[in-house]
């Protein structure tokens, strides 16, 4: 094995790790917002690990420019995202809080 390939192997084992990690997390924990927390190894770590992984794995050149971009975007995409829920989710208690007084 050559040490680029280990390099691959550990950052694809990492992310697959924090993948799934998120994963467990997100059925056994309750709550909206305690789930969406759980998702954010997923999205900010998880994915930008794979997505680096590969490109090591691709060498230099626009396959790889391209498989880092795709990984920043689920990284900048995820987090945007959960702040989107995040609030819709809080918008939607405050009021369902406010109607029921």
């Amino acid at each position: 094995m050559t040490p680029p390939h280990v390099v691959v192997l550990v950052l694809l084992w990492a992310g697959v790790a924090a993948v799934l990690l998120s994963a467990v997390a997100v059925l056994r924990l309750r709550g909206t917002l305690t789930r969406l927390h759980a998702l954010a190894p997923a999205s900010c770590l998880g994915m930008p690990l794979i997505a680096v992984a590969v490109a090591v794995d691709q060498g230099a050149g626009r396959a790889a420019a391209k498989t880092l971009f795709i990984g920043l975007l689920f990284a900048v995409g995820g987090t945007v995202t959960t702040i989107a829920v995040g609030r819709a989710a809080g918008r939607a208690g405050e009021a369902g809080e406010g109607g029921g007084s």
